[in-house]
């Protein structure tokens, strides 16, 4: 297989300024190329109190059937701190769990969820740690489900790594939709609730899509939320930041202000020009926006590459397209190849008659 490799000058990239918040780590990450915009001690593990329970809805919906109904069993006495005040024999459904887990911060629930999920404490936890390595959460270490801490001993990360967990959990959709789910009702066997979100800054910031609160007084206030505006996604992560809330919304009303998307990749107008492919259209099924800043307007670019097949079929994957910003890839999408119709007529014609030919031939 042989490539072509395509460029596309479009239109650049410069370190953003800094300002002083209250957290001691804290991050900005574009949440759909994973470039960091502002950094204060990234790279430093510490405890993470609640939002570890990031991890924990993930992997639940990853590893479990969210329709199963729970009986919720002695286990959910172990747990102290926040609470949605689960009761023994109740039945309730995993799915309702995952909202009291993420709204309210119920230790309980995460402690019903991890045995419900993998049949220990133990046997999640090993599922937490297993897939931070594999995403690359380098400097996270998971010793329970819902990040309580004892004499110092807990779940410890850090901005960075916290923010990369979001940005892949952000591409499930049922993670999103509870991420970003304000106020829920769940019905138990025993009784209803009526869950509002901790998150303060879905009432502060119009463009809030999600986010989750922790605390421990040997943490501090932790916090990770996401917002969205024109076409433009961030993930904001705080550690150790009294002033949590505000930092969010400064954050983000600063960095959506100096950057603006512009539309790199446009599905309905995607062209390439091929001598080697003569009778194919190509196609991307999704536009991209790169977060840029108006001085970021000459290193970004599209490499396009396109792989040569001696024999194609109707939406093969035939090449990639790389949004690149100068040296770094900020999003690669798939190409795909449609024959021109006149060409796939002719394919059914000759499909037909070889199917007549063959059937004279056989008597």
């Amino acid at each position: 297989m042989k490539k072509i490799i395509v460029a596309f000058l479009l239109f650049i990239i410069v370190p953003m300024n800094t300002f002083a918040i209250s957290a001691s780590k804290a991050i900005v990450m574009d949440l759909n190329s994973g470039r960091v915009l502002y950094d204060l001690n990234k790279d430093e593990p510490q405890l993470i109190a609640s939002i570890t329970k990031i991890m924990t809805c993930l992997i639940t919906i990853m590893y479990s059937d969210l329709d199963k109904t729970v009986v919720v069993d002695e286990d959910v006495l172990k747990a102290y701190g926040s609470s949605v005040y689960l009761e023994v024999g109740e039945e309730i459904k995993l799915i309702d769990l995952l909202y009291g887990l993420m709204l309210r911060s119920g230790n309980d629930a995460a402690t019903q969820i991890a045995k419900t999920v993998a049949g220990s404490e133990e046997a999640f936890v090993y599922l937490m740690n297993e897939y931070a390595d594999t995403i690359g959460m380098n400097n996270t270490h998971f010793v329970n489900p819902h990040g309580l801490d004892s004499n110092g001993v807990g779940n410890t990360s850090t901005a960075y790594d916290m923010a990369l967990l979001t940005k892949v959990a952000m591409q499930n959709e049922t993670f999103r939709k509870i991420f970003g789910t304000q106020s829920y009702t769940a019905e138990s066997n025993l009784k209803t609730y009526n869950w509002e979100s901790k998150n303060k800054l879905f009432s502060m910031y119009s463009y809030t899509t999600g986010g989750k609160t922790g605390y421990t007084d040997a943490a501090r206030r932790t916090l990770v939320t996401t917002a969205s505006k024109d076409h433009m996604d961030l993930v904001v992560v705080t550690l150790n930041d009294g002033n949590d809330f505000n930092d969010h919304k400064s954050l983000y009303e600063t960095y959506f202000s100096e950057y603006q998307s512009v539309l790199a990749i446009d599905k309905d107008h995607f062209k390439i020009d091929d001598d080697y492919y003569q009778d194919v259209e190509f196609y991307v099924k999704n536009d991209y926006y790169a977060m840029v800043t108006e001085n970021e307007a000459s290193e970004l670019k599209i490499n396009v590459t396109l792989f040569k097949y001696d024999d194609l079929y109707d939406g093969i994957k035939i090449g990639e397209a790389k949004v690149m910003l100068g040296d770094t890839i900020l999003h690669t999408e798939s190409i795909y190849a449609k024959k021109i119709e006149e060409e796939m007529e002719e394919e059914k014609k000759e499909g037909i008659f070889a199917k007549i030919l063959r059937w004279f031939t056989s008597w």
